[in-house]
């Protein structure tokens, strides 16, 4: 525990089983009381692998319910268990998970609802292995997103995040979506309910074990994020009464 207060990880898992290893490794356990992996359904070996894993207990979905499916799953399994605050690490090893505490810490001392991880903050994310066209399309998105809210983060699209047990039992969770549309309306949604959101800077690996969608889901996915700005405006402004800001 951090300042009384209870700690879990969850990993968002499909067909992780060549990476799982070195990112569960990579958690530095002395901050954390839980380990949750969520299998969303593998086709490989992730779960008989997890399953062997000391410290780390798994759920398996029978079906695969998507990557918002999945959080949600994550989610409500860590509060089940008495988490007061939930750090998700993806299984895929892209993501440094031993800045943990850096993430951990603010939400502990009470100064913040969530924190994330931003490669943008991080130094040079082209020279960490980002595609350029990912990196643009990051900078363009993240340029809309701060002035539809009003916030200035430098990167909302990072897999590394940590939120208090307030802000997920603030948030309308079961109102978002079950794809990667999620990790927008997540934050829309916070923002909406007036959560505090700070960033830290990290670094990312890509190599062809991190799990990565391609340009076309890259382009579907962007223009989702479009239209959870256009969403968050018409609420704004009164003009819509949306689920997911409820």
């Amino acid at each position: 525990m951090r300042h009384g207060k209870r700690v879990a990880v969850v990993m968002p898992a499909y067909n992780a089983e060549k990476t799982l290893l070195r990112s569960f490794d990579e958690v530095p356990k002395e901050w954390v009381d839980d380990i949750f992996l969520v299998d969303d359904a593998s086709r490989d070996g992730t779960v008989a692998l997890a399953r062997t894993i000391e410290g780390l207990e798994v759920v398996v979905h029978p079906e695969n319910r998507g990557y918002g499916g999945n959080q949600k799953t994550c989610y409500a399994t860590a509060l089940a268990r008495g988490a007061d605050i939930v750090v998700m690490v993806h299984p895929d090893h892209q993501y440094d998970a031993s800045v943990l505490h850096d993430l951990i810490e603010p939400i502990a001392e009470g100064r913040v609802d969530a924190m994330f991880g931003s490669r943008m903050l991080g130094g040079r994310p082209i020279e960490g292995g980002m595609p350029k066209w990912k990196y643009l399309a990051n900078v363009f998105l993240t340029a809309v997103e701060n002035a539809t809210f009003y916030l200035y983060l430098t990167e909302y699209h990072s897999g590394l995040r940590a939120y208090s047990r307030h802000y997920l039992e603030t948030v309308n969770l079961a109102a978002f979506s079950d794809d990667f549309v999620f990790d927008t309306e997540i934050i829309a949604a916070g923002i909406w309910k007036g959560m505090r959101i700070r960033e830290i800077p990290i670094v990312t690996r890509y190599f062809d074990e991190a799990s990565q969608i391609d340009f076309f889901r890259s382009c579907v996915y962007g223009l989702s994020i479009l239209g959870v700005m256009v969403r968050y405006k018409l609420q704004k402004w009164g003009y819509r009464n949306d689920p997911i800001f409820r």
